[in-house]
């Protein structure tokens, strides 16, 4: 048997686990842009209504989300200008995914809900995930592992020297 060792994934083993312990009024999308350290938090862009974050937990390399900076999770709450913002930076988040990563494809959508599959739930956010011909494989399925090509400073690095100024 192949080992796999992804040892950045214990963070999120831990965060998952002290879920119970967390305040209700904890939200990662509202601290990390107050916090103004966008190189710690991987926060890639920001716009005047919304941000671009990558996930620290990627299903892929170059795995972004586009997040309002208020605070909600449900999108009929979102106002016409947030809406419009979102889609502009998902437009340019796969416009320059194409010419960092050259992917070969992309999956972008929203979980909203638990339910639904979202990690955070109460702050909603579009995910923007590159993707390969021949990137799927059976790793998660008989392995319960994702492998993931590129660690996420690099990955952060480089898409913050490709952002459109």
């Amino acid at each position: 048997m192949d080992c796999v060792f992804a040892p950045w994934r214990k963070q999120y083993i831990l965060s998952n686990a002290d879920e119970g312990s967390k305040k209700e009024t904890d939200c990662i999308f509202c601290d990390f842009p107050k916090l103004k350290e966008d190189d710690k938090y991987l926060i890639v862009h920001r716009g005047k209504l919304c941000f671009i974050i990558m996930n620290a937990f990627p299903y892929n390399s170059g795995h972004l989300m586009v997040v309002p900076y208020r605070h909600t999770a449900d999108i009929t709450q979102l106002t016409s200008e947030e809406t419009t913002e979102i889609t502009s930076l998902i437009q340019t988040a796969v416009s320059t995914l194409k010419k960092l990563m050259s992917p070969n494809g992309f999956n972008i959508g929203m979980n909203l809900g638990k339910c639904a599959g979202a990690g955070i739930d109460k702050h909603l956010h579009v995910h923007i995930v590159p993707r390969w011909s021949g990137d799927t494989n059976f790793m998660p399925v008989l392995a319960d592992v994702k492998v993931v090509s590129e660690g996420l400073a690099s990955t952060y690095k480089r898409l913050k020297a490709a952002w459109p100024k």
